[in-house]
Formats: C-alpha cells, sequence, structure tokens
C-alpha cells in the first residue's frame, strides 16, 4: 500500500504568515541601552546619600524608566545605572537625576529645592546606538528636576 502524506489545504505563502506576526522585533526596531554614571567628584558632598535617576522621553512626555541607589562613599566610581533597551531611535530624552543631599533641612525621601537637594538634567539626542553617559559632579550645572519624581 503506497504511503500517503497529507497536506493542508491553506496553501504555503499563508502558512508562513504567522511566522511573520509573531517573530521578534529586528535590532533596528528595538531599543538602545543607556548606561549612566558619576565620577568619584560626586563622592566627597554626596557619598552615603540616595540618588534617583529617570529617563524622561522628551518626545512621548513621559518617564520611561527610573532607578534609584546610593551614592558610593570612596569608589572611583560614584555611582552607575544600566537601562536596557529603554532608548528608542528617533526621540529626544533628558536624563533627571537628584541626589537626597537635604542640605541646610529639607526632608529625607523627598525631592526638595535645588540648594537644599542637588538636581541636573542631562540631554540626550541623536539616538542611534547604545548610549554610555558619565558625568562629573557640578553644582553649578543643577536643574530644578523635583516635578519628574512627584508621586
Amino acid at each position: 500500500m503506497p504511503m500517503c502524506q497529507s497536506r493542508s489545504p491553506i496553501p504555503d505563502a499563508l502558512v508562513a504568515l504567522p511566522l511573520l506576526v509573531f517573530a521578534p522585533p529586528s535590532l533596528a526596531e528595538g531599543g538602545h541601552d543607556l548606561t549612566f554614571t558619576g565620577a568619584g567628584s560626586f563622592n566627597a558632598p554626596h557619598g552615603g546619600q540616595t540618588i534617583q535617576v529617570a529617563v524622561y522621553d522628551v518626545t512621548a512626555g513621559e518617564v520611561v524608566a527610573s532607578q534609584s541607589g546610593q551614592v558610593a562613599k570612596e569608589e572611583p566610581q560614584a555611582f552607575a545605572f544600566t537601562f536596557p533597551g529603554v532608548l528608542q531611535e528617533g526621540h529626544l530624552y533628558d536624563i533627571h537625576y537628584w541626589i537626597d543631599s537635604n542640605f541646610g533641612g529639607g526632608s529625607e525621601g523627598v525631592c526638595d529645592p535645588v540648594n537644599i537637594d542637588h538636581q541636573w538634567r542631562e540631554a540626550l539626542n541623536a539616538i542611534t546606538e547604545a548610549v554610555t553617559l558619565h558625568v562629573e559632579h557640578r553644582a553649578e550645572h543643577q536643574a530644578p528636576v523635583c516635578a519628574t519624581f512627584a508621586d
């Protein structure tokens, strides 16, 4: 008796269609990583203090990722944050960050005005690949970013 092969009544071209629909996005469609680090110049004024970081998508008008940590007291790198796949090509981003320093007052765990808690904004544009942003402590370059972290 001859062997029979079962053949689907659906044409081969249509059978392959679900593979295209459910295929994972290519790297060009995916996001790029962001690595954000701070130099040891943050150690003396802020060692041991809490730092909060947010990736703000200026194009979308929203925070797309955030993390918190602690500023190292004596390490050459005071802090490091990694945000895998967060940056999309064609978008503009700001990195907003503040350190809960409470110089001359303020409240623990609350983003207080610039002279009490140190705050900064770093702009990113022309995203085409993974970004590593390394910053130095520069109190004179502060920018108010507390609104980004308001609950």
